[in-house]
């Protein structure tokens, strides 16, 4: 991933088409390291390609990645309502644990005494 992102670093800046030189430069002055097997990798993949273009097939190919971490949540709502009560009950209790707790700060002494 930084192989990439210093590659649209390169290009971002003017560089219409960054050598593995420029790659390592910018990661080099951020201190990272890069295996050259990657950057010849990357530098193969988009040769002589629009990097506007690579980036829009990118999106599409992104927006038909299914994405159901929503579903689980909406879910196992409706099937947890018994359980409800008793998070509150727990999150009240949370509560004055937290309270005792602020009280004790002090230890029975002060700075100013």
């Amino acid at each position: 991933m930084k192989v990439v992102a210093a590659y649209l670093l390169a290009v971002l800046g003017g560089n219409s088409s960054p050598s593995a030189e420029d790659i390592k430069g910018i990661l080099g002055s951020v201190g990272a390291e890069a295996e050259d097997e990657r950057i010849e990798l990357l530098l193969c993949e988009v040769k002589g390609k629009d990097i506007t273009e690579l980036i829009a097939s990118g999106r599409e190919k992104f927006a038909s990645v299914p994405a159901g971490g929503g579903a689980a949540v909406a879910v196992s709502a409706p099937a947890g309502g018994g359980a409800a009560p008793a998070a509150a009950a727990e999150s009240k209790k949370e509560e004055k644990v937290e309270e005792k707790e602020e009280s004790d700060d002090d230890m029975g002494f002060s700075l100013f005494d």
